[in-house]
């Protein structure tokens, strides 16, 4: 496994945990589906599902940014890095995707 791939781990189960315990806003019900990390550690792109609707996933995306230096900030005292990337989060709409051609295959039957 290479270093990357540990380190996007790591820092996708931190990630977690700090939403989960330490963000005060209402983030809704979130789950982290990915973390990317670029080889020059420069972004850290976090990929992102909210169950709910249009209004409550851009009620996530504010609160994501409102809080993205104190996870930032998080991040940097769990996780040892040199250097600790930008923070971008990005939603995951793979799921949404897949219902989507999911019922559009039922229909076909």
């Amino acid at each position: 496994m290479p270093k990357t791939d540990r380190l996007e781990a790591l820092v996708q189960r931190e990630l977690t945990m700090i939403l989960r315990n330490e963000v005060k806003d209402n983030l809704g019900f979130i789950t982290i589906t990915a973390v990317k990390i670029t080889n020059e550690l420069s972004y850290m792109f976090v990929y992102y599902t909210v169950l709910g609707s249009k209004e409550e996933l851009e009620k996530t995306q504010q609160a994501l940014d409102r809080a993205n230096g104190f996870i930032k900030n998080q991040i940097a005292a769990r996780v040892k890095m040199r250097k600790v990337p930008e923070l971008v989060f990005k939603i995951d709409d793979s799921i949404a995707t897949g219902m989507k051609i999911d019922s559009i295959l039922k229909a076909i039957k």
